[in-house]
């Protein structure tokens, strides 16, 4: 079931993604309503994932690829006890971009 992150907890949200990153692989699929959906990328070491509110972006880090989301709109995460298993970006096209994690990220607790 998908959890929303208001938007003022997304850097930090981001951050701690990131520092919970062992040899985690991801794949990036964006959905729209013109192209339909495309797998832009399979099974990636994932480096990292931060948002910069002053350009306002998401950067979703893979090795070989960074895969850069403006304006976005919504940011939510799929899981269960075990951890995180994907992120849900909207970005200001209403585009969907959906992170799968290969294996479930279990995050630190909030500092």
């Amino acid at each position: 079931m998908a959890q929303a992150i208001e938007r003022s907890d997304w850097e930090r949200y981001c951050e701690r993604i990131s520092e919970a990153l062992g040899a985690s692989d991801a794949e990036i699929e964006v959905a729209s309503l013109k192209l339909g959906r495309q797998v832009e990328t399979r099974w990636l070491p994932l480096i990292g994932i931060t948002y910069d509110p002053n350009d306002d972006i998401i950067d979703v880090a893979l090795e070989g690829v960074d895969h850069i989301i403006e304006h976005p709109q919504e940011l939510s995460v799929d899981g269960d006890a075990g951890g995180i298993t994907a992120l849900e970006i909207k970005d200001n096209d209403g585009n969907q971009h959906l992170v799968r994690l290969k294996d479930a990220l279990a995050l630190p607790a909030p500092r």
